[in-house]
């Protein structure tokens, strides 16, 4: 009997003739399509179509999606285009389709940007239809189990991308079959050695284990007769990679993972479940702090179930899931369930679905935030955690953030504006940094203060994509802002010699200017020359060419606040500060950097007006400002205090401090002292000087 008849008569238990029909005919087109191609087996290409509408049928999975697994490589192998396969099947299926092609026409530097831009495509096709994960899904699951035929590069560059993004977005779904498969499947090709070493391993175990898993299985049927409860129990096999994972992630030997015997029970309905629960509680005393409520509290995949450990007999460790037999269809297929139960008034189904579409509009979140793609695969990876923490609003609600959370991810997890005006938070009522792993349980308030915004600091502790992606978009636009702000400024500056300025330049000059650049807004060409990208001098050249000038000359310098953010810099050479006379690099991207006039790593480029430009302190200059001193004196008890006691004295505060010996009489010290400016610092090392033993001090520079 031919494959594809097989497969109608599977899809015929479920799907209408007419369905099948066009399955059929897809089915067809393909084989046409691809007619005189081969895979790497050797096999017909449209075997492999097949296989992949196979793996949906078993998911009971609509037509339409059937029809673009048969169809899903037409646009990327066989030149066929798109507007063809919507004249043939429909738009729906054609943007299914092109959803899961790759991006062939366009030209990548490396695999990685390549791998970042097709999944970027296909995640904006997911936002639009959800089944294109689906078919991607089954097509990936159909490559890992041919993978052997492959060269050993691209088996593990697929199995690795594979374990990475595939098995993670699988597990977010609730696809546990297939995640599982996914996992097994990618270690035997990462690791082919280590894979079949646990396999035999655990062909070994399975044969001492097999008494032990028969009693503890007749025991629990045992229980629940005696207490008048109809239920299934089944052993729980671990899978290789799992246990691979734990092996290395927990340091644990191979015989303290399987000395845990692991059982699954599935019953009828959910108040059976939590008699069940006490009932085996009843029976082996629970481990304390080991259950799990996953039927209230659901994962952020739709994931429920009990979960419970409990001293067996001999004080075997045995751990117990249970749920209804709807949560096991849910475990194993996931969001795929929302088309094997197609009755309107599954609620279970419908949650799934609802909470794939919203980590999917998440993920288009991320991609419309993101600076480029893989910035935003990085974020989508990070995203995909399988672990979460259940923490509470002040109101009640409940938030699911991945393991490892802090109050800033909860914060931008609540409302990205939350997210940047976030200045402090309380966890259980109490004040706590910011930095904190959050715990389930926990009740989480956010402190927001107006004009507040994110501190580039939180990208070394937040965990999920969302905070991560908002947090640079925010700090983007901050250092944008303050880069027009600064070159407004400095082009002012050299404009004044001329005596104009920005304002009375004509429209039209400035927009003849801007096409020159291939620039839209006045707003690009300051913000070039905020962050040191193009000289204020040329700019101001070009804008004054039309009256014949020639190149203005620039009278006294530009006074600086000190509140210029993220585009002005200290020199950490010289570390100059307010009072000393000082010069201006300007660094291409990193906007402009202060150093001391007589710094000699700005020496050659001193006199350069294309480089450097003359500053000064402005009077309402405002801050602290970091300078490292070296301190001599001679050995004594308690000197660090001595030294720590007489900067304190003098408002000063000790940032860094070292120390060694140049004999055995003779100390020195460097100290990094915060100071507002020459006139503080000139009290800091007076107070030092008053310090008994003290014969040198000195400023460090460059």
């Amino acid at each position: 009997m031919p494959a594809i008849d097989v497969l109608a008569d599977r899809l015929s238990t479920y799907l209408g003739a007419d369905q099948v029909n066009l399955v059929r005919r897809a089915y067809f087109y393909a084989e046409q399509a691809h007619d005189g191609q081969r895979r790497r087996s050797g096999e017909a290409y449209v075997t492999h179509p097949l296989a992949v509408a196979n793996i949906l049928a078993d998911m009971h999975m609509d037509h339409q999606s059937l029809m673009a697994a048969m169809l899903h490589d037409v646009i990327e192998d066989t030149g066929i285009a798109k507007e063809a396969l919507s004249a043939q099947f429909g738009d729906t299926v054609a943007e299914l389709v092109d959803g899961v092609s790759k991006l062939t026409q366009m030209k990548f530097e490396t695999k990685a940007e390549a791998q970042a831009e097709n999944f970027q495509k296909m995640a904006m096709a997911m936002a639009r239809d959800i089944r294109v994960i689906l078919v991607k899904l089954a097509d990936r699951l159909h490559n890992m189990r041919t993978l052997e035929v492959l060269a050993g590069e691209k088996r593990r560059r697929i199995a690795k991308e594979t374990l990475e993004i595939y098995a993670p977005i699988a597990n977010r779904l609730g696809m546990h079959a297939m995640r599982v498969e996914f996992e097994d499947l990618g270690f035997k090709a990462m690791h082919p050695m280590r894979s079949e070493r646990i396999r035999a391993a655990v062909r070994r175990a399975r044969g001492n284990r097999n008494e032990i898993v028969d009693k503890i299985e007749q025991s629990l049927i045992h229980c629940l007769e005696r207490e008048g409860l109809e239920g299934e129990v089944m052993g729980r096999e671990k899978h290789l990679f799992s246990i691979y994972k734990k092996m290395r992630g927990k340091r644990k030997a191979f015989n303290e993972i399987m000395d845990v015997y692991a059982f699954r029970i599935v019953v009828d309905k959910v108040d059976t479940c939590y008699r069940v629960l006490g009932a085996v509680h009843s029976l082996y005393k629970p481990l304390p702090g080991r259950f799990k409520d996953y039927i209230a509290i659901p994962k952020a995949n739709g994931y429920q179930s009990l979960h419970t450990t409990l001293f067996g007999m001999h004080g075997v460790p045995i751990e117990i899931q249970i749920r209804t037999r709807e949560m096991e269809e849910m475990a194993n297929n996931g969001i795929a369930a929302h088309w094997l139960y197609k009755s309107n008034d599954d609620e279970t189904s419908k949650g799934t679905h609802a909470r794939a579409r919203q980590w999917v509009k998440g993920v288009l979140e991320l991609q419309e935030r993101a600076g480029n793609s893989l910035e935003f695969i990085e974020s989508v990876k990070i995203d995909l955690f399988p672990d979460e923490v259940y923490v509470f609003t002040p109101k009640g609600s409940i938030m699911e953030l991945p393991k490892g959370s802090t109050a800033v991810d909860f914060a931008y997890a609540v409302h990205t504006d939350v997210g940047n005006t976030c200045i402090a938070c309380r966890v259980n009522r109490r004040l706590a940094p910011l930095s904190q792993a959050l715990e389930s349980g926990s009740t989480v308030e956010i402190v927001t203060a107006p004009g507040a915004r994110p501190n580039p600091a939180w990208l070394n502790f937040v965990v999920t994509g969302k905070a991560r992606t908002h947090i640079r978009h925010a700090l983007k636009l901050q250092r944008r802002s303050e880069s027009i702000n600064l070159g407004e400024r400095l082009l002012n500056k050299v404009l004044t010699g001329f005596e104009t300025n920005l304002d009375r330049i004509s429209p039209e000059r400035i927009q003849t200017v801007l096409n020159e650049y291939h620039m839209e807004v006045v707003e690009d060409l300051l913000e070039d020359i905020g962050l040191g990208n193009r000289m204020a001098y040329v700019i101001a050249r070009r804008l004054l060419a039309s009256e014949g000038e020639q190149a203005p000359s620039v009278e006294g310098p530009l006074a600086i606040r000190g509140t210029e953010g993220l585009v002005l810099n200290y020199a950490k050479c010289c570390t100059p500060i307010p009072g000393d006379p000082i010069v201006g690099h300007l660094s291409a991207g990193k906007g402009m950097v202060v150093h001391l006039d007589t710094c000699r790593n700005i020496a050659e480029v001193r006199h350069n007006p294309d480089k450097c430009i003359q500053l000064s302190w402005s009077k309402d200059v405002t801050g602290e400002f970091n300078v490292e001193l070296r301190v001599e004196l001679e050995h004594q008890r308690g000197l660090i205090a001595l030294l720590a006691g007489s900067v304190n004295a003098a408002d000063g505060n000790i940032e860094k401090i070292g120390m060694d010996e140049r004999d055995g009489r003779i100390s020195v010290v460097q100290l990094v002292v915060s100071v507002h400016d020459r006139v503080h610092l000139a009290r800091v090392i007076k107070k030092l000087r008053a310090i008994k033993g003290v014969m040198r001090i000195t400023r460090m520079k460059a």
